[in-house]
């Protein structure tokens, strides 16, 4: 499994366990994922990923969602093999 941590602007809109829709957007050189849900696809995004980790994915599963004195930030996970490790 694969885990990201998005940061959440807008909190309550995400619970966990929920599935979420992912979204890839392109810079030059790294890719950088939203998720949400189909009626709301942008709910949190993740910090920018090198281009030979892309996600694969197209949908993950919400394992966490946590605030701290930064705002909220949502873990999901990923049914893919983690390019890291």
């Amino acid at each position: 499994m694969r885990s990201i941590v998005f940061k959440n602007e807008r909190p309550g809109h995400l619970t966990e366990g929920q599935t979420v829709i992912v979204t890839e957007g392109t810079l030059p050189s790294n890719y950088f994922y939203s998720i949400g849900t189909p009626e709301d696809p942008f709910l949190a995004m993740s910090p920018n990923i090198p281009l030979i980790y892309r996600l694969k994915s197209s949908e993950g599963v919400v394992t966490k969602i946590e605030q701290n004195d930064r705002g909220y930030y949502i873990t999901a996970e990923f049914d893919e093999e983690d390019p890291i490790k």
